[in-house]
């Protein structure tokens, strides 16, 4: 349907988080100059790599068209609705579309603050379209700034992250619990880290690796998202602490038993299909990533069945905490056993 509105497709064409790579392909074949950009790394991956753009927008190369599809959130449609407007010529056009059960009327205004036309086609086999053009840029309002008491933390996020700057209740028990394990934080974070290596597998915002930054851990935070890592770049200076940043898909290329702590809130999401395989993956690998003796530590929502999982990739493992929704739980990577 968004190629159907969008017509010829001349002249110069951007391709926003397109998940399969089909709009990429049909602008290409009709001889258009394409780039393409997706912020999860794996919809980028199914991308022609010739026509992957190095970031999300070049200001030696402006668009004519855009093609995108839109995010579930509002917030993620009015961020990058800001980013494009201060990157498009007035001439340009936007043509973006989703399914008509993730649109809301809220995302038409979002877009009406960074375009001055916006309109909607009708609806057709249950999707949408929104047309936007004559761009005009505005103080941006994203990444936006919280100061959140309950972790002591300034929280920075970019529109479409997980929660953007606020904290959910799962990270909340999680965090909560941890904190009766792990020494009391010192008035200033340490200026080397002494408490071990640790990572935050599903970083977004970035509030655990920056909770675990100023109790003294050398923090990586992963994520396939890059508005999450931006926003957990963002989150850790705002509280003068150093996390280290990867984009991938599952734990990549982390050498083995290099980690001695593992901390996630993981998704069970994919876009809007629930899909637990990519933590099933993470917890298979988390037993070959911790170093004997390190531990995982997770908040998930009690009906997933990660228990047997976690016993059997990673160790024995223990119901730390539980409310009416999450359960937390930790497990422990086994030493290695001496010979004889």
């Amino acid at each position: 349907m968004i190629l159907d509105e969008a017509g010829s497709l001349t002249g110069r064409v951007f391709v926003l988080d397109d998940v399969d790579g089909a709009l990429t392909r049909e602008a290409i074949r009709q001889g258009a100059d394409v780039r393409a950009w997706c912020d999860d790394v794996r919809e980028q991956a199914r991308l022609p790599r010739a026509h992957v753009a190095e970031s999300g927008s070049s200001p030696d190369w402006v668009p004519d068209t855009v093609l995108w599809r839109l995010p579930r959130s509002v917030s993620g449609v009015e961020d990058t609705a800001e980013v494009l407007a201060g990157w498009l010529a007035p001439a340009s056009r936007v043509v973006a579309g989703a399914r008509v059960k993730h649109m809301t009327p809220a995302q038409n205004t979002a877009l009406s603050r960074s375009f001055a036309q916006v309109s909607a086609s009708l609806g057709r086999q249950k999707s949408r379209v929104l047309h936007a053009t004559c761009a005009r840029p505005m103080p941006p309002r994203w990444p936006t700034r919280r100061y959140v008491p309950e972790v002591d933390l300034t929280v920075l996020s970019r529109g479409d992250v997980f929660n953007t700057n606020r904290l959910d209740d799962g990270t909340h028990l999680l965090l909560r619990t941890l904190g009766r394990v792990l020494p009391t934080p010192p008035a200033r974070p340490p200026s080397v880290p002494t408490a071990g290596v640790a990572i935050d597998f599903g970083c977004g915002s970035g509030i655990i690796a920056t909770w675990l930054a100023v109790r003294g851990f050398a923090v990586t935070g992963i994520d396939v998202s890059q508005q999450a890592l931006a926003s957990t770049r963002l989150t850790a200076a705002a509280n003068r602490v150093a996390v280290g940043t990867r984009r991938s898909d599952g734990f990549g290329r982390t050498p083995a038993a290099s980690a001695d702590l593992i901390v996630s809130n993981p998704p069970f999401h994919q876009g809007a299909a629930k899909d637990s395989t990519p933590t099933f993956e993470m917890i298979r690998r988390a037993g070959e990533v911790l170093r004997p003796g390190g531990e995982l530590w997770l908040v998930f929502n009690s009906h997933l069945p990660y228990l047997p999982a976690l016993r059997a990739g990673v160790g024995v493992t223990t119901i730390e905490a539980r409310d009416r929704t999450y359960i937390v739980t930790r497990s422990l990577k086994q030493p290695d056993c001496p010979e004889g």
